[in-house]
């Protein structure tokens, strides 16, 4: 096996002609963050610690995490907005764990910063993107590849608005270059690893995006028969003992017993590119014409109000969402007080102490958003592996955790920590534990749609085109993939928010 990168340092400093990129429209930056700051989650040894960073030092902390060496002073500035960016328009993401954002690449990478760091965040302090007058929802990545791609292709269900477009990225020069050989039968454990049953035959490409990545790889021989380029490259991952798959954008050969993978880009490709931004810099491009290119049509102004930690007084939106879903509906009673103390029982994870943490936190939100009583009792299953999880639950791996017999089941915590996604996992199970008797006699896409809706905050987001059509149970049941379960899941929360922004009660959609 093998795996070879070009290194980035050789990329610097590389003297290219470029059009103008298009511009963006720059307010006057006011420094309104001088005291603002992040509470951020720092992961030790399985868990968090929970420490205050003023917004400015974060930025250059996390300049120091993401950003290519030596890169020039306006591609720092650039990358600077960027971070800024992201860390206001998600701040609160881990709010059930106490905390607005972690140290990983779920959120942005910290490391100690640098008198370089320091002097690019203190010159864009306060900035940040803005589209039509909202903080605009932005993301970067090493490189990419030579054309950036858009959120959806990367996330299936996520948004695509116009300021993240699908482009050509001249500066990007389509590097670095890499190339990944994998023996089939590394392959095939990584794909059982990953739930995919049967003996692999033969891997080869399916289908590629209007990006030119892959979208979709054959698996001829196992079930189901097809996986998505980025899942692949999360089971490859996860699997340890593998070269990486760096990116999407790549060819596969098979050769004997071995796959080669011979691509370029790094990361997923959304947004702004690292490499593109320092050889632009490198080229005399400001940090705003930078953001010109990546960002088209969004404008630079100051970052807004103080940061607030977790607020415990203001209503989550889910509480808000649910008042407002309920307000023309007749008065239910309030829960009903309990004398004894409710209880989290879990089973199978070390860590016993914050997942209980993290699961009552949620089970409280959302019984007091939904207007239920609060379960005297939850038991909550961690398995293991993917294979346990699947046996357990009859589910397929990649649907992350289920509701069996009213126990909540996790698939294995690491995966769900590395993908970022064991918060809003056991916040959409617990959704799903308190809405299940009240609808149990709907249809499949109303009950997933409610704690998909309550289970990721009550807010609207993804799809809430009107002629999005709501997927049938077999879609919901019987997912072929990682992706065709994504796709099916954002109809159904966007079918459920629809009915809820019309004035519907949740007990009521039918």
């Amino acid at each position: 096996m093998s795996g070879t990168v070009r290194s980035f340092a050789a990329l610097l400093g590389v003297a290219m002609s470029l059009a103008a990129p298009r511009g963006i429209t720059t307010h006057a930056a006011q420094n309104t963050t001088a005291s603002a700051t992040l509470r951020v989650g720092l992961l030790r040894g399985g868990s968090y610690d929970v420490s205050s960073i003023p917004l400015e030092t974060y930025v250059a902390r996390v300049l120091a995490g993401e950003a290519a060496r030596d890169s020039p002073p306006s591609a720092l500035e650039a990358l600077a907005v960027a971070i800024r960016t992201f860390a206001l328009s998600n701040r609160g993401r881990h709010r059930a764990d106490g905390f607005d954002l972690c140290d990983q690449t779920h959120c942005q990478v910290l490391r100690t910063a640098t008198a370089v760091t320091d002097r690019a965040a203190q010159a864009t302090a306060g900035q940040a993107l803005y589209f039509e007058g909202e903080l605009a929802s932005i993301y970067y990545s090493a490189s990419c590849g030579g054309r950036t791609t858009r959120p959806s292709l990367v996330w299936p269900g996520a948004t695509d608005p116009p300021y993240l477009p699908s482009q050509l990225d001249a500066a990007c020069e389509g590097q670095p270059e890499w190339e990944a050989e994998i023996r089939a039968s590394d392959l095939q454990r990584g794909l059982a690893n990953a739930g995919f049953k049967g003996a692999l035959r033969s891997a080869r490409v399916a289908a590629r995006d209007d990006s030119g990545r892959v979208a979709r790889i054959r698996l001829d021989g196992m079930t189901p028969g097809e996986i998505s380029a980025q899942d692949l490259r999360i089971a490859i991952a996860q699997s340890g003992g593998m070269p990486s798959v760096q990116s999407a954008t790549f060819e596969l050969r098979q050769i004997g017993e071995v796959y080669r993978f011979t691509g370029h880009g790094y990361g997923h490709g959304v947004g702004l590119c690292v490499i593109g931004s320092v050889n632009m810099a490198a080229s005399g491009a400001t940090a705003a014409a930078i953001l010109g290119q990546y960002f088209p049509g969004t404008t630079i102004g100051p970052s807004g109000p103080r940061l607030t930690a977790v607020p415990a007084a203001p209503p989550t939106p889910a509480r808000a969402a649910a008042a407002a879903s309920t307000a023309a509906a007749p008065p239910r009673p309030a829960p009903v007080p309990t004398p004894s103390r409710p209880e989290i029982v879990v089973w199978g994870e070390d860590d016993r102490d914050s997942l209980i943490k993290l699961a009552a936190t949620a089970r409280d939100d959302l019984s007091a958003a939904l207007g239920v009583p609060t379960p005297m009792r939850l038991t909550v299953r961690v398995h293991r592996t993917a294979t346990e999880y699947e046996q357990a639950t009859s589910q397929a791996w990649f649907t992350s955790g289920a509701v069996v017999g009213g126990e909540i089941h996790l698939a294995p915590l690491q995966a769900l920590r590395d993908r970022g996604m064991l918060e809003r996992t056991v916040r959409r199970q617990m959704a799903q534990v308190l809405t299940a008797t009240a609808l149990a006699a709907r249809p499949r896409w109303v009950q997933d749609g409610a704690w998909l809706f309550f289970g990721d905050g009550g807010a609207a987001s993804g799809r809430s085109d009107s002629r999005v059509v709501c997927p049938t149970d077999a879609e919901l049941a019987r997912p072929v993939s990682a992706g065709a379960l994504a796709d099916a899941w954002s109809r159904a929360r966007a079918c459920f928010a629809r009915q809820i922004g019309s004035g519907r009660s949740w007990r009521d959609i039918k």
